[in-house]
């Protein structure tokens, strides 16, 4: 790249040109070394170094919050849309306009005064428009369905760097290929989306010690196979937790069970429904509650500050009992591995039935979710996919065909290509090849 293109690009910016990233992605296990790096303050700016990139043969990444970042960038240009977060509300039309930087913990709080609520993740800190890509399953899903399920529009920036907007109407297939195949189709710099009527939860986490858990995920299995989809979230988790101070005592540097809940119908109609989980052994922490929407990080809590960690996951046909028991010979109590997190989440409901219009996101006959996580630090860091692979693979013979890409963690060609029916890979490829014919966009996701 020369000098002389670098500044051509500086001049035509809202926004800014760095010389060197000054941020982090979330996983630090990754690096950030593009050839140039772009603030972008306006789709304008995204659509002007798209166009640039295109006329020098450079890849393009996005990030917004550093959430989906899955491989190093090391080359290219990277385009950051944390500068493009604004949000705005249609009550009347129970919609919100979300910027490609925005983050949900942004779009929650637009909606909080309507009584309105997105179909979020189960952190507020993650970006909205990347999650909503990649199909998106959060803490109203099972009630509601999956984020992508609820797009209207998008505004997208081509490989050409010509930006448009793309609905059912003005071009279906690629309306159906953006909700659910993540960034492989040029960079969205906006999404309309629909907003839920919910204020208040009846949720939140409850912990039980680990001694407890061969009881607790059995009794899980069991007692969230028939939930009402008024359950709008639930999950079971195996935490090995550090000695952090921050952490509250009875949890802090212990492995234990946590089972993480949300209804929609009110304290009465939750705690009935909760109350088999709550028989099954006597909680450490019992944090299920009313609450507004927007304490919805409670339910599960996750880490705020960037990590370095590898992670990994499938999707489960059931959990039976062997299922269950072969995941607690791998990773119950009494294993000493360097994992920090196994989460079972209970999918179905509303993710089960195909929205009014289709769309790209696959899985949907999915039961359970699993997800791993392992930090990479300390001696035991070089141990931890491996480790993640036998958990994986303990649960084989109840896999689906198919997995949720936004869980799938780092992706292998291989692993991305079985990610659909050998019919709806072959229209995603096809639309890519339409819309991005030079390969510029997908970064560690990419559709080939």
């Amino acid at each position: 790249m020369t000098t002389s293109g670098v500044k051509e690009l500086s001049a035509e910016l809202d926004g800014a040109l760095l010389e060197h990233p000054d941020f982090t992605p979330f996983n630090l296990a990754y690096s950030l070394c593009p050839a140039a790096t772009v603030a972008a303050a306006s789709a304008s700016d995204v659509a002007t170094t798209v166009a640039w990139a295109a006329r020098r043969g450079l890849r393009v990444a996005v990030m917004a919050t550093g959430h989906g970042v899955t491989a190093d960038i090391d080359d290219g240009v990277l385009i950051t849309t944390d500068r493009m977060n604004r949000v705005s509300v249609d009550p009347d039309a129970r919609t919100a306009t979300v910027e490609a930087g925005a983050t949900w913990g942004q779009v929650i709080q637009a909606g909080a005064p309507y009584g309105l609520a997105p179909i979020n993740g189960s952190s507020s800190g993650v970006g909205a428009v990347g999650y909503t890509l990649g199909g998106g399953n959060g803490p109203l899903s099972r009630a509601f369905g999956f984020a992508a399920d609820h797009v209207r529009r998008a505004t997208l920036v081509d490989g050409t760097g010509a930006a448009g907007e793309v609905d059912a109407d003005s071009d279906p297939d690629l309306f159906w290929a953006l909700r659910g195949g993540k960034g492989n189709f040029g960079v969205v710099t906006e999404l309309e989306i629909e907003l839920m009527p919910v204020a208040t939860i009846y949720g939140g986490c409850v912990f039980f010690p680990g001694a407890a858990a061969s009881d607790v995920v059995n009794a899980f299995a069991e007692w969230s196979v028939n939930l009402p989809e008024r359950v709008s979230t639930t999950s079971i988790a195996l935490l090995r937790l550090p000695p952090l101070p921050e952490l509250p005592e009875p949890i802090r540097g212990q492995f234990v069970v946590s089972v993480r809940y949300a209804h929609l119908d009110g304290a009465e109609a939750g705690a009935e429904e909760f109350a088999p989980m709550r028989a099954v052994a006597t909680p450490l922490i019992d944090g299920i509650h009313e609450m507004p929407y927007t304490a919805v990080d409670s339910i599960h809590l996750d880490p705020t500050e960037p990590v370095p960690y590898h992670e990994g996951g499938a999707c489960l046909s059931g959990l039976p009992g062997d299922a269950v028991s072969a995941l607690l010979d791998v990773a119950g109590p009494g294993r000493d591995i360097p994992i920090v997190l196994i989460e079972l989440r209970r999918l179905g409901g509303a993710m089960a039935r195909p929205p009014s219009i289709p769309n790209a996101v696959n899985a949907r006959d999915a039961a359970y979710s699993l997800s791993t996580i392992g930090l990479l630090a300390g001696d035991a860091a070089s141990t931890v996919p491996g480790v993640i692979d036998r958990i994986v693979g303990s649960v084989g013979p109840w896999r689906t065909s198919h997995d949720l890409f936004n869980l799938i963690g780092p992706a292998t060609r291989d692993r991305i290509s079985t990610l659909w029916s050998q019919a709806d890979r072959a229209r995603l490829v096809d639309i890519k090849r339409r819309v991005d014919p030079a390969g510029m966009f997908g970064a560690g996701h990419t559709i080939t």
